[in-house]
């Protein structure tokens, strides 16, 4: 995935720079977000959920290309991962009348690869609203007590915002823009055990934006 998107946007980039005056945006942009999740782990016939609340800061880059004076097509990449923090569980097992064992979970996930292809409508020369459809890679990094282990998943989105955007004479625009994204869910069973298995459900957030860009 990494190899596609650095392809396409140099690509598209010595394509700007050859060119004068096609329509073409890029930039980079700022974001923070707020994030909700709801995660869970089946053992045999035991099951626990927990929900989750995180907040988040990353960087992106973005190309466009302009269709008239209304529309645009882009795609947007965060090169750097989501890293959440580690839960930590304790569960306690009973192994004789007297005796119990504890064992301690730890569970950290990396997002990466995070990519964004959408569409933008132009209200006015200045307002904007757009949609699009949101991929990013799941890498888990767990220690479990169960001695369980779990591959890396992908999960879908969708994306949809509105947006500020102003112009300048040498060609330079900053934007300010708000967006709300809902990710599918995923679910990975343990390769150690078919009976464990993981599940991400419910993970939604909102992010604000702000983009520094140049059209050529």
């Amino acid at each position: 995935m990494k190899k596609i998107i650095s392809y396409i946007f140099s690509s598209l980039f010595i394509f700007t720079l050859a060119s004068a005056e096609i329509g073409v945006n890029v930039g980079i942009s700022g974001n923070l977000g707020a994030f909700t999740a709801t995660g869970s782990e089946t053992e045999a016939d035991e099951k626990n959920k927990e929900d989750a609340v995180a907040a988040a800061g990353w960087g992106s880059i973005f190309i466009e290309k302009t269709l008239g004076d209304r529309f645009t097509i882009g795609i947007d990449y965060v090169p750097s991962a989501l890293e959440s923090e580690t839960s930590e569980t304790a569960r306690r097992d009973k192994t004789t009348t007297d005796a119990q064992t504890v064992q301690t979970n730890k569970v950290q996930v990396d997002f990466t690869d995070l990519t964004t292809v959408y569409v933008a409508l132009n209200l006015t020369d200045a307002l904007y609203v757009k949609a699009g459809a949101l991929s990013v890679d799941v890498e888990t990094n767990e220690t479990l007590g169960t001695g369980s282990q779990y591959g890396n998943t992908n999960l879908d989105g969708s994306v949809i915002g509105i947006g500020f955007n102003n112009n300048y004479d040498n060609g330079m625009f900053v934007r300010i823009e708000g967006n709300y994204m809902d990710f599918d869910g995923a679910s990975l069973t343990s390769s150690t055990n078919s009976a464990n298995k993981i599940s991400i459900d419910d993970l939604q957030g909102v992010s604000a934006k702000l983009s520094l860009g140049k059209s050529f």
